[in-house]
């Protein structure tokens, strides 16, 4: 199970990391009109490649703060799981709404829903990473 988590922990880095530097950096690139109809795109993938593989992650990373392997570093493994936490509250709190904003601002890529996505978005990026990072470490202490 931990290999697993890990595995779906990366894959969430790989693709928060790709929205951090390339996906909402790019829509500032957009005119209005075309805005939309990226913004929709987006949304229609989003369930399959990311709602999905963070729900996952979370949920294992929860199951391993009770069920793991005798040598995986319990500390790891809880401060991996707050962090799994965090991002999903912070997300429902702020970004979410923020996108959900966006998809209705009329500003598109001016917006200041995109600003405040910009300016913020990196929080979740390192609470993604660093439980990427302690998922790492307990793999290596377990197979040490």
């Amino acid at each position: 199970m931990l290999l697993i988590v890990a595995a779906l922990g990366w894959y969430n880095v790989g693709t928060i990391w790709a929205h951090e530097l390339d996906i909402f950096r790019s829509w500032r690139l957009l005119t209005p009109d075309l805005f939309p109809v990226v913004q929709a795109a987006h949304w229609r993938k989003l369930p399959f490649w990311v709602l999905f593989p963070v729900a996952l992650a979370l949920a294992g990373s929860l199951f391993l703060v009770w069920y793991h392997p005798a040598r995986a570093p319990q500390w790891a493994l809880n401060v991996n799981a707050l962090c799994q936490i965090a991002s999903a509250l912070l997300t429902g709190l702020f970004w979410a709404r923020w996108q959900a904003a966006l998809s209705r601002d009329r500003l598109g890529p001016r917006s200041p829903y995109l600003s405040r996505i910009l300016k913020t978005h990196w929080i979740r990026t390192g609470l993604i990473t660093l439980g990427g990072v302690l998922l790492m470490l307990a793999v290596k202490e377990t197979l040490a």
